[in-house]
C-alpha cells in the first residue's frame, strides 16, 4: 500500500493517476479522505441509468470516497459535505485549494 498525497492547487484524479503510474500500479483499490474546493460529480437519472446528471460545485467540501484503478484509469465515488450541502456520486474532477486529499492505494496483484 502507498499513500497518494494530493496537495494545494492539485486536481485529485490527475494526481492519483500520476502517482500510481510512477509506481507502475495499473490496478488497485482506493480509499480517500480530505477536503476540496471545486468538484464535478455525476449521478444517474431515475429514468435512464445509462445517462449522467453532471453538477459542478465551488465551495469547500469535506470528502470521503472509495474507488479503484483499473488498467491505469482511476474511478472514484465520493460523498462530500459542506455548509449545509451534501453531495454524493461519481467524481469527474476535484481541486484541492486549502487542505489536502490522501488516497490510500492498495495495488492488486
Amino acid at each position: 500500500m502507498f499513500i497518494a498525497h494530493v496537495g494545494r492547487d492539485q486536481e485529485v484524479l490527475a494526481s492519483i493517476t500520476k502517482q500510481a503510474a510512477e509506481r507502475g500500479v495499473t490496478d488497485a483499490a482506493l480509499t480517500l479522505i480530505g477536503a476540496v474546493q471545486e468538484c464535478t460529480v455525476s449521478v444517474m437519472p431515475k429514468g435512464d441509468p445509462l445517462d449522467d446528471i453532471i453538477s459542478d460545485y465551488d465551495q469547500p467540501f469535506e470528502l470521503t470516497g472509495t474507488g479503484e484503478i483499473t488498467d491505469g484509469k482511476v474511478h472514484i465515488h465520493v460523498t462530500l459535505g459542506g455548509d449545509g450541502v451534501v453531495v454524493a456520486g461519481h467524481l469527474h474532477k476535484a481541486m484541492v485549494r486549502d487542505w489536502f486529499v490522501r488516497a490510500y492505494v492498495q495495488p492488486l496483484s
